[in-house]
C-alpha cells in the first residue's frame, strides 16, 4: 500500500511539472493566440471606411483598438478567432462614431473581455446604445480614458494613453483616445480620428511622439495630420485605414503630399487589404507587402540645407543658400536626423 501511494505521488509530481512547463504554454498559445516568438504583432484590419487594429503583445496579452463599422463586425470577430484568440485584455473604443465602434457589440458578445477604455464622450445613436448594453450584459466596467494614463509599464514594453487631454473639444473626433506602444527600440502610435486641435495639444504637452509606425488619423482626412504633428512623429511607416472609392475622397491629396514630404512609406488598407506589422524590439517587418513598391509613393524630393544656419529648404525655395553653403538631404527625415530645422516659408 505504501509503494502504491508513493507511485501515485511521483505521477502527480510529474504531471504538475509538465503543466507548469511546456504543456501549460501550449494550451495558452492555442487558446489565446500568443506570439511565442516574442514579437509584437499589430494587425491593421481592412474594415473598409473605418478603423480596427488588433495588437498581440509578446507575452499573451491582446488589445483591440476599435471594431470598424457594424457591417464589418463579423469580419473582425472571425479574423480574431482565426488567430486562436479567445480573450481581449484591453478593448479601446477611441470615440463614439459608427465607423470605429460599429463592430464592437459583436466583439463583446464573442470574446472574454478584460478592461474597456472609452473617452468621456457619448453619442445619441443606436450603435452606441447597443455597445453599452452589451457591456452591461456582461457585467463589465468602463474606464474613462484620459491623457497620461498607463495601461502596461514593464522593462521593455509600455502601452500608454496620451489623449484626450481636454474635456471641452467642439469636435467629437478630438476626443479620440490616442495610444502609443514602445517595445524595446520600436514604437507605434495610434491616433483614432484626432484633428488639428488635439494634435496641437499633444505637441504642446511635450510627449515624445516619435514613432516608427503611425496610424494616420481620420482615414487621411485634410482635417488631420498637420505638418507640425507629422514632424514630431517622423514615422518610417504610415498606415491609412480607409475604404475603396469612399465618398469622402480619403485620403486627401494634401495629406499624401505631407506624408511624402516627411519621407514616410505609406501603407493603405484600400490598396493592400489587411496590413500586419511585426516588431522584434529592434526591427520592423511588414508582412505580405513589397515595401520596395511602397517607396514609389514617395516623390523624388530632395531638401537643401544651409550649413551655417542649420535650416533646410525645398529645392525651389527662393531663400536657398549659396552653393558652397549647401548640403543635400534625400528626405525630410534625413534632414531632421541631422539636426536641421525646416524653413518656415517653403516647408509648411
Amino acid at each position: 500500500m505504501k509503494k502504491i501511494k508513493i507511485r501515485f505521488l511521483i505521477i502527480a509530481i510529474l504531471v504538475t511539472c509538465l503543466l507548469l512547463t511546456g504543456c501549460a504554454q501550449d494550451v495558452v498559445d492555442e487558446t489565446n493566440g500568443n506570439n511565442t516568438e516574442g514579437n509584437l504583432v499589430v494587425h491593421y484590419m481592412d474594415v473598409g471606411q473605418g478603423d480596427s487594429i488588433l495588437i498581440q503583445f509578446p507575452e499573451e496579452r491582446v488589445a483591440l483598438i476599435d471594431g470598424g463599422t457594424r457591417e464589418s463586425g463579423e469580419k473582425v470577430v472571425n479574423y480574431i478567432k482565426n488567430l486562436g484568440i479567445e480573450r481581449i485584455d484591453y478593448l479601446i473604443a477611441t470615440h463614439p462614431h459608427e465607423d470605429h465602434i460599429g463592430g464592437l457589440p459583436e466583439v463583446v458578445r464573442n470574446f472574454e473581455i478584460g478592461k474597456i477604455y472609452m473617452p468621456d464622450k457619448t453619442a445619441n445613436t443606436k450603435i452606441f446604445e447597443e455597445l453599452l448594453t452589451e457591456i452591461d450584459n456582461k457585467g463589465l466596467n468602463i474606464t474613462i480614458a484620459k491623457g497620461f494614463q498607463t495601461i502596461i509599464d514593464e522593462n521593455n514594453l509600455s502601452f500608454v494613453i496620451l489623449a484626450p487631454l481636454k474635456g471641452d473639444y467642439p469636435e467629437t473626433n478630438d476626443y479620440s483616445i490616442v495610444t502609443k506602444i514602445e517595445y524595446v527600440e520600436n514604437s507605434f502610435l495610434f491616433t483614432g480620428d484626432i484633428e488639428r486641435e488635439a494634435e496641437m495639444d499633444l505637441v504642446e504637452a511635450g510627449f515624445n511622439l516619435k514613432s516608427d509606425v503611425l496610424k494616420v488619423a481620420h482615414h487621411g482626412s485634410s482635417t488631420s495630420s498637420t505638418l507640425e504633428f507629422l514632424k514630431e512623429v517622423t514615422p518610417d511607416y504610415s498606415v491609412i485605414s480607409l475604404g475603396k472609392d469612399n465618398s469622402y475622397g480619403h485620403p486627401h491629396k494634401e495629406i499624401l503630399e505631407r506624408l511624402n514630404t516627411i519621407g514616410t512609406k505609406i501603407l493603405r488598407t484600400d490598396e493592400l487589404g489587411d496590413i500586419v506589422i511585426q516588431s522584434d524590439g529592434k526591427n520592423i517587418t511588414v508582412e505580405n507587402v513589397d515595401v520596395k513598391e511602397t517607396d514609389k509613393q514617395i516623390d523624388e524630393t530632395v531638401f537643401i540645407g544651409n550649413k551655417n544656419t542649420k535650416i533646410f529648404h525645398s529645392k525651389d525655395c527662393k531663400y536657398l543658400p549659396k552653393k558652397e553653403n549647401q548640403i543635400i538631404f534625400n528626405s525630410f527625415k534625413e534632414a531632421v536626423d541631422a539636426d536641421y530645422s525646416p524653413h518656415a516659408q517653403c516647408i509648411k
